[in-house]
């Protein structure tokens, strides 16, 4: 009874079970964020996870639904948000390279981001990361929207208007393999700009990384882009509200590593997912996950077992302060239950003993007789460990010894 009460007590402090059931917002249909999305769904679903799909408007809405609390976890681009406003989220590292493109029309050849002053230019929508980045850029060289004829189109529809001539170039933040990135690579209508100054952005602005994509790297055969081109590019990141689930987290990691750490035209095989990248403050979870890699137990248990021993690891504290010395108990209680079989049978032997002493009558000893025989061959039925036998036969030889004394009196 002390342990159930113990167990029941520890149990209200034990951590509830997490959620089967995720929500993660992406961006929209033809963006990168929404295949990646795909990706960590199903490696979650073999952990009996399932992995809701958000389309959103890109980058900015992520955040403002993790803000709200509509979603669980976020694609986000660096650079996005100052974290103190936002001292509810958590990153879980960054996961890949998404280089800042800037495609012109072939007529225009440009350097520097101010040789865009006067053009018409889409830089995705008012909820995409792409425009917010695209702002801060222009911001940089002293431009303003009135500088620069900035369209809300985006995606195919930016693409369509890019061929149509009413597009003068194109700045989308997205990874190597975003539709449209692989769409106006192949277009023989854009030109990929190289940027002068691209590494004086990235040291002047922390969350943008200078990177250099090799000529020919996209298609050899092709040789796309017929020369190295210097980007700038920001850090697709995973964020995450505090509420959620610890162990949510470590399973999140371990599919972004099955998802991010494979080897990209712009990345070395496990480069990705990593701690830094974010302006948001590293996950407890995720730090520790960064330093000895996936929790103990969920290295050799399945998910869900392995989180349930987690879990239920408190309840051995209370288990074993009361089961050490009840333990004490258990030597002594053995024995007792174990003798119990033996001397039940003494009191019905002493009451015989007295009634044939009282009364020596031939009838009442003889009835003796009959009840010690009948105590002797259910005493014989007696089955005890080995090490309480000599007791058993000492119970046999005292009723043996009766019989022989009340026969004596017959």
């Amino acid at each position: 009874m002390l342990v159930a009460a113990a167990t029941w007590v520890t149990y209200q402090f034990v951590e509830p079970a997490p959620p089967r059931t995720l929500n993660i917002a992406t961006g929209s249909a033809e963006g990168a964020y929404r295949g990646f999305g795909r990706q960590l769904r199903s490696s979650l679903s073999r952990n009996d996870v399932e992995l809701q799909i958000v389309e959103t408007e890109g980058s900015v809405d992520n955040l403002d639904r993790l803000n709200k609390g509509e979603v669980d976890v976020a694609f986000m681009q660096s650079g996005l948000a100052n974290a103190d406003d936002y001292p509810q989220l958590e990153s879980l590292g960054s996961v890949y390279y998404e280089p800042v493109w800037i495609f012109t029309t072939n007529h225009l050849k440009i350097s520097r981001l101010s040789d865009l002053r006067g053009r018409r230019v889409s830089a995705g929508g008012a909820g995409s990361g792409s425009r917010l980045v695209a702002l801060q850029l222009l911001q940089s060289n002293g431009m303003t929207e009135k500088d620069v004829s900035l369209m809300n189109n985006a995606g195919d529809e930016a693409v369509a208007a890019f061929d149509a001539g009413e597009l003068d170039a194109i700045i989308s933040v997205a990874s190597v393999s975003a539709p449209i990135v692989q769409q106006l690579l192949a277009s023989p209508k854009a030109t990929l700009a190289t940027l002068d100054r691209a590494p004086a952005y990235a040291r002047r602005k922390p969350w943008l990384t200078h990177l250099t994509l090799p000529e020919g790297v996209v298609d050899l055969q092709k040789n796309i882009p017929p020369a190295s081109i210097d980007l700038m590019a920001v850090n697709a990141t995973l964020v995450v509200s505090e509420d959620l689930h610890p162990a949510l987290r470590d399973l999140l990691l371990q599919a972004a590593d099955d998802v991010f750490s494979k080897a990209t035209v712009l990345s070395r095989f496990d480069e990705f997912p990593r701690a830094s990248g974010s302006e948001f403050p590293l996950s407890s979870a995720a730090a520790r996950y960064y330093e000895f890699g996936p929790p103990f137990l969920q290295r050799y248990l399945p998910f869900w077992v392995a989180n349930l021993v987690d879990r239920l690891k408190l309840l051995a504290l209370p288990l074993l302060a009361l089961l050490l010395p009840l333990s004490r108990m258990l030597p002594p209680a053995y024995r007792w239950s174990v003798r119990k079989k033996i001397y039940r049978w003494y009191d019905e032997v002493q009451d015989l003993d007295h009634s044939s002493s009282d009364n020596p009558d031939a009838q009442n000893l003889a009835r003796c007789l009959d009840e010690l025989q009948i105590i002797e061959n259910e005493v014989r039925e007696v089955v005890v460990p080995l090490a309480y036998a000599h007791e058993l036969y000492v119970l046999r030889q005292h009723i043996d010894l009766l019989q022989r004394q009340i026969s004596q009196q017959v």
